[in-house]
């Protein structure tokens, strides 16, 4: 028979029964509708993560990894060729220079690399910052304050000031919020800091930063890279830090190595730093696709349980139909069309409906926490792949849960439902 025919017996048997069509519709829409929706939102929450964690880490980071080596001793030296036993007791460390040696030839061939979007050397050391009675451990980093913008966007962090402002005068501090609550500190205030070894210097508060993270907001502060040098009593060229921010930040991990073989420092990715963040987001990810396709899967147990009442209900219709010359092929392709036809519309309302909620939530106000400045709602990305991936899903469900009644439609013997 034709298409037509068997696609006009199919429309009939739909809306024959239109509370079962209009049930196993729903149950691919609400399957579809909430795999986009977790899956958007999940993805919103990794995203949103990855960007906080990027925001107080680079790209690629590279410094001198020294280890100190306890081998030789100068009794050892002394005693050498003597057959002697040398025993050492709590050996003193001597002293190691942390700092990057040809940073300025380092920085130039990085700036050269088109994979390389900003490079930004940093000296950082611990200090105690003294503001009146109040004394408090914390950070400091001389940095670029161009650069550094660049690789953490400060300008979008700063709740008073613009990192620009460190450029107007030597002594100019930017500051984390959470430190400045603490030392009772507001833009133009002047804080004493003192180093371990003793050295001190004067700053002045020229903004204040707030990353959303209490561990940097409440120790941290930037200052010009020649301030620390001073402050530490070294020269222009000492700093123990290059940042790296790339172009594409997934190349990290695999442009690493490559910097540490030919600089001969050690190099670190963003993803090797911070490998339980990204274990947390793939575990999220693999948890939101079982539990998104077991509900499209249960959609289509839903489907095939009801294509195999409508056989069990049309037995005799069937019957007819291969009395009147329909073959095993029409009869398959009347209730697979069925099936079909409810896998299409239940997955065209469910990408709909999970827009609609993805984007519902979207605009829903995330609660006022301090620590967040950045997130006013809750995270959720709009992605073309995760709309096309469940509505290829859901209808390959519904095509496989009806292709097996409709084969075994196909195979009735007419006879045999016609004697009764």
């Amino acid at each position: 028979m034709s298409l037509a025919v068997n696609l006009s017996i199919a429309k009939t048997h739909l809306l024959s029964r239109k509370k079962q069509t209009l049930v196993a519709m729903l149950g691919v829409t609400f399957g579809i509708a909430m795999f986009t929706l977790m899956i958007s939102f999940m993805q919103g929450v990794n995203q949103f993560l990855e960007d906080t964690m990027l925001s107080s880490t680079p790209d690629i980071h590279i410094y001198n990894d020294v280890k100190t080596d306890y081998s030789a001793s100068v009794a050892a030296q002394y005693f050498k060729g003597q057959k002697v036993k040398v025993a050492l007791y709590h050996p003193k460390p001597k002293e190691i220079q942390i700092n990057i040696k040809n940073k300025d030839a380092i920085i130039s061939d990085l700036k050269k690399n088109p994979a390389v979007l900003a490079v930004s050397p940093l000296l950082s050391t611990q200090v105690f910052y003294n503001y009146g009675p109040v004394q408090l451990n914390g950070f400091i980093n001389g940095v670029n304050i161009i650069e550094e913008a660049r690789l953490y966007d400060l300008g979008g962090k700063m709740t008073s000031g613009r990192p620009e402002d460190l450029l107007t005068m030597d002594n100019g501090m930017l500051m984390g919020a959470g430190l400045a609550e603490k030392l009772n500190m507001r833009t133009g205030d002047m804080v004493s800091l003192a180093t371990p070894t003793g050295n001190t210097m004067q700053f002045r508060l020229v903004g204040i930063f707030q990353i959303g993270i209490s561990a940097i907001d409440n120790v941290k502060s930037y200052v010009n890279l020649s301030a620390v040098q001073q402050l530490l009593g070294k020269d222009r060229n000492y700093i123990t830090d290059i940042n790296i921010k790339l172009r594409n930040n997934k190349e990290a991990i695999a442009l690493a190595p490559g910097f540490e073989q030919k600089y001969r420092y050690k190099v670190e990715s963003w993803e090797t730093a911070n490998g339980s963040v990204t274990a947390s987001n793939l575990i999220r990810d693999v948890l939101t696709y079982v539990v998104s396709i077991t509900l499209l899967v249960v959609a289509g147990f839903g489907i095939y349980n009801i294509m195999n009442m409508t056989i069990a209900n049309k037995m005799k219709d069937i019957a007819i139909l291969k009395a009147q010359g329909f073959a095993r092929k029409d009869i398959t392709q009347i209730f697979l069309s069925q099936s079909m036809v409810i896998g299409i519309l239940g997955a065209l309302t469910g990408i709909a409906l999970g827009f609609l909620l993805s984007y519902a939530l979207s605009r829903t106000p995330f609660p006022a926490n301090n620590n967040f400045v950045s997130l006013k709602y809750f995270p959720v990305v709009f992605r073309p792949k995760h709309y096309l991936f469940g509505m290829a899903f859901g209808i390959g469900t519904t095509i496989v849960a009806g292709l097996m009644p409709a084969v075994k439609a196909s195979k009735i013997d007419p006879v045999a439902i016609l004697r009764g």
